[in-house]
């Protein structure tokens, strides 16, 4: 009988094929022609039919098909242990996204990418899925190492680092969508963050240009408790309800994390043939919760593996997420049949494949699929010793033994990207010195910021830019409704606006006395004794005493304020005070118009510490622009201070904050 020609013959391997049928063949080979994989069987019989160019000897290793990252941020390699031990808010808001912000450019994507592949040769993984921006270079750096990828270009309803809005961020993605369709390695998909980060428009234009391109479709979905909450006060529903009504799960849908899901969500993601990238090691490390992979699979759902970026991971080592994988199921439902090795091994190949819809190009050792593989070497100590009592023993034996250390050779469709544990496609070296530079740029950047509670707030991204000085006075008041009636009586004062409001002040205090001071105000409007229409806000106040007039009246600056649209904890672990100092009070404020000029005049009554005495506040403030115009303000509230009968002996220079 005449052999047939091939390029390449792996020999007397274990091969694990994840095959349907669950083959695992001891003295197995597998034969490459070109980029495919055309035969797998017992090595004697496929010596017996096949004369390859070239035989390798692989006695002693596991061939199994590449692993498939199913979820990753590529270029975050570059942020790897930057902000750690944070949650997810803090960290994603106070550190990334600023960070992002100032470093995150083509040549910073590139780098990244380029440090990523090499990590993820050396773990065995030979696809991966990824959401970025300028996803072009990251493309591109993948193709040049050799990689298959999915990538997709992040789109959110904020400015990202490649676009100044979610318009522009579809008109990106369209461009890179045609640019690299038809690629050999590189799939480029439509990236819409999240729902809690979209808008319906936006969420509508993704679902529309991924099915005009046929193109997959990545999003962030469920990851978050908060993120539930925030996607429910957007659109009224949940976030796969949100996704389903958007029209966004008609197209091929992989899903990160999945965490926070309802019974109906995972019978609306079966229905659909979504598929999702389970992350185990970032949702533990930023305290998202743990999915539950037992449901998602038992609804019929295709589940893979992820590592999501460095930044909140550290690595990715696909066989650290194969073994949290299977451990976490067994503590979350005190069972330790809930997900077996063999099940984890599925999502790290060929469920991670289902779940990225290229299960019929990868995921398995089978003719016909891409030569997309890794050799895993059983040699070292801590694979001592084996047992071959089932196959169970061999998935036990990569899945709670193995380490990516142990990954000896990588193929990555019919081309060796790495042997004998030397990477082939990467200058390793010229990667971590670049990858080093740029970190200590970022380094730098961030220590610096750190130093200055100004540029602090700058980085959150809701800054407004004014610097305001006002002057003002305070005094004791016993008799509230008598000031009341003498203010509005008085053919002087002409009232424009009033209101009664409630605010509760929390105020940070640092290491220096003399440093800047954070306030953050919960300010309700109050309706016949009823908070509504709260208002948040953040003031950076400076040393507050600019100058004193007479009668104790000051100027001073409250600098910088900013929308407080995160809760106080975030704010309270992002600064990290020394010192934290409570005001509660109610407000009664009148705009007034005195001699032409406008006044601010309040009458507080603290709740929180409580006033000596049991008296309230009287406060008259006006902003100012120049000395000349703060002295003549200074001089009318010492006169309406007179007009008002007010016993200036009752004069008060602190803030409430000194009290």
């Amino acid at each position: 009988m005449t052999s047939k020609a091939a390029d390449l013959l792996l020999s007397d391997a274990l091969v694990v094929t994840m095959n349907a049928l669950g083959e695992i063949i001891p003295q197995g080979a597998v034969v490459i022609q070109g980029r495919d994989i055309v035969a797998v069987g017992p090595s004697e019989a496929i010596r017996g039919e096949w004369q390859a160019a070239e035989v390798v000897d692989c006695r002693g290793m596991v061939i199994l098909p590449g692993l498939v990252n199913a979820h990753s941020h590529a270029p975050m390699s570059l942020l790897r242990g930057l902000a750690d031990d944070l949650r997810l808010d803090v960290w994603l808001f106070g550190y990334m996204l600023p960070v992002e912000r100032e470093f995150v450019s083509p040549a910073f994507c590139r780098w990244g990418t380029w440090l990523s592949c090499a990590e993820m040769i050396r773990s065995g993984i030979t696809c991966f899925a990824d959401m970025y921006y300028f996803e072009h270079e990251v493309a591109q750096a993948a193709a040049q190492v050799g990689m298959r990828a999915v990538c997709a270009e992040t789109i959110m309803k904020w400015p990202t680092p490649d676009a100044e809005n979610f318009d522009e961020g579809l008109a990106h993605c369209r461009e890179f969508i045609e640019a690299w369709q038809g690629h050999p390695l590189v799939i480029p998909a439509v990236g819409p963050h999240a729902p809690e980060t979209s808008t319906l428009e936006l969420l509508r234009g993704a679902a529309q240009l991924a099915a005009e391109y046929d193109a997959p479709l990545l999003i962030h979905l469920a990851e978050t408790a908060g993120g539930v909450e925030e996607t429910r006060a957007l659109f009224g529903v949940s976030p796969v309800e949100a996704l389903e009504r958007a029209g966004v799960l008609n197209g091929r849908v992989t899903a990160a994390h999945c965490v926070h899901l309802t019974e109906e969500d995972r019978a609306i993601l079966a229905r659909y043939g979504v598929g999702v990238a389970h992350n185990p090691t970032s949702n533990l490390k930023l305290a998202s919760g743990v999915a539950d992979v037992v449901a998602l699979l038992r609804a019929g759902i295709p589940v893979g593996l992820g590592t999501d970026g460095q930044a909140s991971n550290n690595d990715q080592d696909l066989f650290e997420e194969m073994r949290l994988a299977a451990l976490l199921p067994k503590g979350l439902h005190q069972d330790p049949t809930a997900l077996p090795a063999r099940q984890a091994l599925t999502m790290a190949t060929i469920g991670g494949a289902r779940a990225l819809g290229m299960d019929h190009l990868i995921g398995s050792l089978e003719p016909g699929k891409r030569a997309d593989l890794a050799l895993v070497a059983l040699d070292e100590v801590h694979h001592v010793p084996r047992f071959d009592l089932s196959p169970d023993n061999l998935y036990s034996q990569l899945v709670y033994t193995a380490k990516s250390h142990d990954v000896r050779h990588v193929m990555i469709d019919g081309r060796w990207v790495m042997r004998d544990s030397q990477l082939l496609t990467v200058d390793e070296d010229q990667v971590r010195a670049e990858a080093q530079r740029i970190a200590t740029q970022v380094g730098a950047f961030l220590s610096r910021r750190e130093q200055s509670l100004l540029d602090k707030l700058v980085a959150l991204g809701t800054l407004q830019w004014t610097e305001t000085y006002e002057v003002q006075v305070k005094v004791g008041i016993q008799d509230e409704e008598a000031l009341v009636n003498r203010l509005l009586s008085c053919p002087e004062v002409m009232v424009l606006k009033q209101s009664e409001r409630k605010q509760y002040d929390t105020y940070f205090l640092f290491a220096n006395a003399e440093a800047d001071i954070i306030r953050y105000r919960e300010d309700y409007l109050l309706d016949r004794g009823l908070e509504v229409r709260p208002n948040y806000s953040l003031t950076l106040r400076g040393p507050t005493v600019e100058r004193e007039y007479a009668d104790s009246v000051l100027l001073s600056r409250s600098r910088f304020t900013a929308a407080a649209d995160r809760s106080l904890r975030f704010y309270r672990e992002y600064f990290q005070p020394q010192e934290e100092r409570r005001v509660d009070k109610i407000r009664r404020r009148w705009r007034i118009k005195y001699q032409g000029v406008d006044f601010a005049v309040n009458l507080d009554r603290l709740i929180q510490p409580p006033a000596p005495g049991g008296e309230s506040y009287l406060e008259i403030k006006a902003r100012t622009w120049s000395k000349q115009d703060a002295m003549q303000k200074a001089e009318m509230i010492s006169e309406l201070l007179s007009v008002l009968a007010v016993d200036k002996a009752r004069l008060v220079r602190d803030e409430y904050v000194s009290f």
